[in-house]
């Protein structure tokens, strides 16, 4: 089987919007782990890795730096497994963005893509997330780039172009492949991995801080399904087949 372009989507923020459970199990895991409170908790809708967040949150509640690698580990085992059960609290308080699921199918059944994700989310956390909102479906995850790889996003990309090109029989680089994600992180992700990028302004991040950042294209949503599979064309060698 061969393929002519990868396509790699963000997950939070991009695809769906969890509410809090994400914060809500940062402070359950610090409390298990570390056995008070967490005052203080990541910054909203950066797009950094899961382990790198939990580091801050850990230097931000003052752990001495002896102990934060140790912590963080534990933490990051944890996290899965707590937001597993919140599954009902993913679907009731947070919800689809708008134009995902057309967007991610239009992609699904695109004869020459092969759609899957890079995420700051570990592996099972971004399976979980995906699931509650049945669009598990639109993606093949088992040739994804999860925080689960590594801590540093970037590298991500080309774990998930060896995974596919395995699978697929293509090989991927930054001419055939292309992120689609929403913060100025899944911009520095394709600059440094090797992908270009589409931005979608449904974060933190306006279209004006994407556009300056460096993505190649800007979308306001994905709620214009034809635009985005445009701007896939012209950003991947499946554009120019």
């Amino acid at each position: 089987m061969t393929s002519n372009a990868l396509v790699l989507w963000d997950v939070d923020r991009t695809l769906v919007y969890v509410g809090e459970a994400d914060r809500a199990v940062y402070r359950e895991a610090f409390l298990q782990v570390v056995g008070r409170e967490a005052t203080r908790l990541p910054e909203r809708g950066t797009g950094r890795t899961m382990p790198l967040a939990v580091r801050e949150l850990l230097v931000a509640n003052g752990i001495d730096h002896q102990a934060v690698e140790r912590l963080a580990e534990q933490i990051v085992q944890l996290l899965p497994q707590l937001l597993a059960k919140r599954s009902e609290q993913l679907r009731d308080h947070g919800h689809i963005m708008p134009g995902a699921p057309a967007a991610l199918e239009a992609v699904h059944v695109h004869p020459g893509l092969v759609p899957t994700v890079v995420t700051g989310n570990l592996q099972r956390s971004a399976e979980i997330k995906l699931h509650a909102f049945n669009l598990d479906q639109y993606v093949d995850l088992a040739v994804g780039g999860f925080a689960s790889d590594d801590s540093h996003r970037p590298a991500l990309v080309g774990i998930a172009q060896r995974r596919a090109a395995a699978r697929y029989g293509t090989a991927f680089g930054r001419s055939n492949t292309v992120i689609i994600g929403d913060s100025l992180e899944d911009v520095r992700t394709g600059a440094q991995g090797g992908a270009r990028v589409i931005a979608v302004a449904s974060g933190t991040t306006s279209t004006d801080q994407l556009a300056a950042a460096g993505a190649d294209h800007v979308l306001d949503s994905l709620s214009d399904t034809p635009a985005l599979l445009r701007a896939v064309a012209d950003l991947t060698a499946a554009g120019r087949q």
